[in-house]
């Protein structure tokens, strides 16, 4: 071989390997800059409500599945309620039975006032009698000793009938309380979902005995979601309460999806940097968490990495 085509070769190899060196900066340089083209970063989270029992009693009816996509209202489920309609049927029952018991007071003294009025008449007309000597004083004393008795017996008979009809309201009172309450609990046998969200576990099934407080279900509220994000101390100056942001939502194969969100909550207190979290100097040990609220179309996971670019 000539060494003039040697050296030619040589040089043709260290161009190529210029060339393979300048194209590897140049990537590597694009990564950089698309690492830092966020301001922070992420996890989506989502408000968990864990639904448990409001009545006691045998599960009639669950119909749920874990992953079920459901309605704030939904019914999706029953709990036994045949002793809470007996029980109210009972109360409705004697309520009547103690409705009859009431009275009316001027029926029941309507005979006195009869009397008492007849009385009356025959004081006007003994009073002219005694008047003209037609008649004796002690006739006249009698009549009014007599309308005396009659007004303290009707005082005394309205009074008594007043009271016993007043007892026996409050009494009504009482079981119409007792039968609103057992409608809020008949209410309450019925398993609703609050919100409209995603079942994620169920921790019972239809025949188990339900109780107050027994957890039945978790739910997450997956069309509003949250990213919780972490910033420096540098970068508070950047963010307010209320403040509207860019946030991308990682698709994966280097794709994103915009949505926009709003800070909710700024921590006061920094913390050490969460090992699963980069923000935008990682050399940065104490940061700020911040939550930014992201509604969601249906795309966003929870536990999903996100984005911020303020």
């Amino acid at each position: 071989m000539k060494p003039t085509t040697f050296f030619n070769r040589k040089i043709i190899v260290n161009c190529q390997l210029s060339i393979v060196n300048l194209f590897l900066v140049l990537i590597l340089a694009s990564c950089d800059n698309k690492s830092n083209q966020f301001d922070a970063s992420g996890v989506f989270e989502t408000t968990e409500i864990t639904v448990s029992a409001k009545g006691n009693g045998e599960i009639l009816q669950f119909d749920v599945m874990e992953g079920q996509e459901v309605e704030a209202g939904q019914m999706l489920g029953l709990i036994d309620t045949i002793q809470l309609h007996w029980r109210k049927v009972q109360l409705q029952a004697t309520l009547t039975a103690m409705g009859s018991r009431q009275v009316n007071v001027d029926v029941q003294v309507a005979g006195l006032q009869e009397q008492l009025a007849t009385a009356r008449r025959e004081q006007e007309r003994f009073t002219q009698l005694v008047k003209s000597s037609a008649a004796p004083q002690k006739q006249l004393d009698d009549i009014n000793a007599q309308i005396a008795t009659l007004e303290k017996q009707i005082v005394a008979q309205t009074e008594t009938l007043t009271n016993s009809n007043r007892s026996i309201a409050n009494e009504q009172q009482s079981l119409l309380a007792q039968i609103a309450q057992i409608d809020d609990q008949l209410k309450n046998s019925v398993i609703k979902s609050p919100v409209t969200g995603t079942i994620l576990s169920k921790f019972a099934e239809a025949g188990e005995l339900a109780m107050q407080g027994k957890a039945l279900f978790r739910i997450a509220d997956m069309q509003n979601m949250i990213l919780r994000a972490y910033i420096t101390a540098s970068q508070l100056t950047e963010l307010k309460i209320g403040q509207q942001v860019r946030v991308f939502s990682d698709m994966g194969k280097s794709d994103h999806r915009e949505y926009e969100g709003t800070v909710t909550w700024i921590s006061d207190k920094a913390e050490f940097t969460p090992k699963t979290i980069l923000t935008k100097d990682e050399r940065a040990n104490l940061v700020y968490a911040v939550k930014i609220a992201v509604k969601n179309d249906g795309y966003i996971k929870k536990g999903m990495y996100g984005e911020v670019k303020f």
